[in-house]
């Protein structure tokens, strides 16, 4: 096991191994809400993160996110991972304050092997502002590594899934594709460089899009993770009882991952996403795109429903700071989910 690479010990990698969303739904459906005055954001309905008010001006953010490698390199591994878990308390407008990490790893592989997953946590959690400060290690036959992080948010400043209104317009920030790159590096078939933009954005904080966020009062936010952007998208207009219609051209995509959708790459977590939000979608864009709606995402990017009269500024705010917000939809009265061609 000491020369065996960190993906061939593990069945999913990433978003990709979360659970399914149904399964998910159903299991939590036999717990009765936690039911308390000052918890603003519990299981219902369920978040990004759960806030609890310390008082009228503090709240509490607190998360947990881990998964098992979806790539070799350790260092880049713990880097991601702990993106995805830090990006939790940014999708609900707070700032991270502490982390401590969770790591199952076997006992045979070396003990650098770790130190390293550590260190490109620490580097993640260090850029976003916040202190690792310990944690919890299991021995696994399949490795996997995530963070608990605890941040704040002013209880009055708390972005949830459940505000998205009527006129609203919808953006995302990061392009879309990681779990088709992902999936066609191990198939062996991803074009040259195609992961290295993957994980460029998997690495990538949502720190300083939120910041620029803040000043606009977005009405719902949520990051987009392992249940695709379809999936996330769903939950977003049944939790705010509107309509999210989408325009599949205008999705952003990575290099190479609408050609390799186009050949047929799919990932495991694209069936269990269209089983989970397939049934509330009605979708008018071709395969490709639809696959790419679909696919789960690692460390993926804020999905924004903001007010229209507010889109043509965030737009220039983002494009004048050099950072992605593509506008990719916007919310009517109704139901359901619309990805148009």
């Amino acid at each position: 096991m000491e020369g065996a690479s960190l993906t061939s010990l593990a069945r999913a990698g990433g978003c990709a191994a979360k659970y399914a969303a149904g399964r998910l739904e159903a299991v939590l459906a036999g717990l009765a809400p936690a039911e308390a005055e000052d918890l603003l954001v519990g299981l219902d309905p369920a978040d990004d993160a759960a806030v609890y008010r310390l008082d009228a001006d503090r709240a509490l953010v607190f998360t947990v996110d881990f998964f098992p490698p979806l790539v070799d390199d350790p260092r880049t591994f713990g880097a991601i991972a702990a993106t995805n878990a830090l990006n939790d308390v940014f999708a609900m407008g707070g700032t991270p304050l502490l982390a401590l990490s969770i790591a199952a790893f076997p006992e045979e592989l070396p003990t650098e092997v770790l130190g390293e997953v550590l260190a490109g946590a620490d580097e993640r959690v260090r850029a976003a502002g916040a202190l690792l400060a310990g944690g919890h290690t299991i021995r696994d036959d399949e490795p996997k590594y995530g963070l608990a992080v605890v941040g704040t948010v002013h209880p009055d400043a708390v972005w949830p899934k459940a505000g998205a209104r009527p006129g609203d317009v919808l953006f995302l920030t990061k392009a879309l594709g990681t779990g088709i790159v992902l999936q066609a590096e191990r198939d062996g078939s991803a074009p040259a460089g195609a992961l290295d933009a993957a994980v460029a954005v998997m690495v990538e904080l949502n720190k300083e899009s939120a910041d620029l966020l803040r000043p606009f009062a977005p009405n719902a936010v949520t990051d987009v993770t392992g249940f695709g952007l379809l999936g996330h998208a769903h939950e977003l207009a049944s939790r705010s009882a509107v309509r999210a219609v989408l325009d599949a051209g205008a999705l952003p995509s990575l290099p190479g991952a609408l050609e390799l959708a186009r050949d047929g790459v799919r990932t495991g977590g694209d069936r269990r996403n269209r089983e989970y939000a397939g049934p509330h979608v009605e979708s008018y864009a071709d395969a490709a795109f639809e696959t790419l709606a679909y696919d789960p995402q690692t460390a993926g990017g804020l999905l924004v429903s903001v007010p229209g009269e507010r889109a043509a500024v965030l737009e220039a705010t983002f494009s004048t700071a050099g950072l992605l917000a593509r506008r990719i939809g916007r919310v009517e009265a109704g139901s359901g989910v619309v990805l148009e061609a």
